[in-house]
């Protein structure tokens, strides 16, 4: 996590700061709960709420931790220097450092899933304008890189927001699958704490209590969100390298949006390099590198053990704070891309009416000839585009095998591009459903 690739929202959500006001109000609403139980005095309770707008010191804990070796036990000895160390001797009565430590890293990941989504929500409606604007922009279709078949633009765009779609699902159900609390206290059991005080804790932050824990929520649930995000930067990189072909200078379909003043390279002055797409690439390689950490994070020793923890102070804050600024920068991108119809024609046009050959060859077997045959006819005119450029339909006008089979008519009429098109809006219907 980088300041270049972070978007300052999303940086608050990890910042020290914001996890000790997670911490403190996870410390202070399970003494509301004892106090409302009759656990602890009222008066304590009421104490530690007094401390509620008070700025934690970041660098006085660290000094506190760097004595205690234990970061919970140097932030509840700073909070007992503003509360008085009388009033503070409830807090953290019955409960573990996982209790704090994990409901708020929690916390953390249903706040980082909420800029997320609407991220996603954003990308999909760029992606939803440039569907609609492109619906009929035709272009050749790629296999294996090479020309297939014609498509659209549109659908290209439409394809995209499809699998996006797809995504923002996930994301809602990880978010779901991630937000959940344990104030259960050593191994889970509930011994020194009653589990109403977990409820409340949990109902005040806005997630489930934890079914069961151990002295850790389940990494199972953490291992889904992480992968969600891994799913999401491949889906990101998808988008990424189709537009990065789309600008390679042979093919010049489609390019990123090239400001005022910007310089594509240093040494070749008439450079319009993908930029902003490779980055797109490289930072989906980092969110996806979390994925497999998370997954290794689910086998823990018995009830508990801390080789998850230095692993999710990394993968947290730079997956989420990662995505976070590849999901604006992806949107930017498709809102602002350069779309070029007249290059689309051109390439196909490259080896003309080649694109057609499917039809042919369907027309062929469906007047009789078989598919063996007809493929052999198709191919042997085909073949000849390729080498010397000829016109496809030239050719075949020219095949007395082709033209005995078809006609001259049926010949021309398979090189009417609307027949590759003519489902283009139940395919946008099934995308968009409106």
């Amino acid at each position: 996590m980088i300041p270049r690739y972070s978007r300052p929202d999303m940086v608050a959500i990890w910042s020290p700061e914001t996890k000790f006001r997670i911490w403190y109000e996870i410390e202070a609403h399970a003494c509301e709960a004892m106090a409302n139980l009759g656990v602890i005095p009222r008066e304590n309770a009421d104490a530690v709420w007094k401390a509620k707008d008070v700025e934690f010191d970041v660098a006085r804990i660290d000094e506190i931790e760097a004595v205690t070796k234990h970061d919970v036990i140097a932030f509840l000895t700073h909070l007992a220097e503003h509360v008085g160390s009388d009033e503070a001797r409830f807090v953290h009565q019955g409960m573990t450092s996982s209790d704090v430590l994990d409901t708020c890293f929690n916390v953390q990941l249903v706040r980082s899933a909420d800029i997320l989504i609407k991220d996603m929500d954003g990308l999909l409606a760029a992606l939803k304008k440039r569907a609609i604007e492109h619906k009929d922009t035709v272009r050749v279709g790629r296999s294996h890189g090479i020309h297939a078949e014609p498509t659209t633009m549109g659908l290209t765009f439409a394809r995209f927001y499809a699998e996006m779609d797809r995504n923002l699902a996930r994301l809602k159900l990880a978010r779901e699958e991630v937000a959940t609390g344990a104030i259960s206290g050593a191994v889970g059991t509930f011994a020194n704490i009653d589990p109403a005080i977990e409820e409340h804790v949990c109902e005040q932050l806005g997630l489930s209590p934890e079914p069961i824990s151990t002295q850790v929520i389940p990494r199972d649930r953490h291992a889904m969100f992480f992968a969600t995000l891994g799913v999401i930067s491949s889906s990101i990189e998808n988008v990424a390298t189709e537009i990065r072909h789309m600008q390679r200078t042979e093919v010049l379909e489609g390019a990123e949006f090239f400001s005022m003043g910007q310089k594509g390279s240093s040494a070749m002055p008439h450079k319009k390099n993908p930029v902003l797409t490779e980055n797109l690439t490289g930072l989906a390689r980092l969110v996806r590198s979390a994925v497999v950490p998370a997954l290794e994070n689910v086998a823990l020793w018995h009830e508990r053990d801390i080789s998850h923890s230095s692993v999710e102070r990394a993968i947290g804050p730079d997956a989420c704070v990662t995505l976070d600024f590849a999901l604006a920068r992806l949107t930017g991108v498709i809102d602002k891309m350069l779309v070029y119809p007249q290059n689309m024609l051109d390439n196909m046009n490259k080896f003309p009416g080649l694109v057609m050959s499917q039809r042919v060859l369907l027309a062929l077997t469906q007047a009789g000839v078989s598919r063996e045959d007809a493929y052999s006819m198709v191919q042997r005119n085909a073949l000849k585009v390729w080498e010397e450029r000829l016109d496809f339909r030239e050719l075949l006008l020219a095949d007395a095998d082709v033209v005995a089979a078809l006609g001259e008519d049926g010949v021309n009429e398979k090189f009417d591009m609307g027949y590759h098109t003519k489902h283009v809006d139940t395919i946008f219907a099934r995308v968009f459903k409106d």
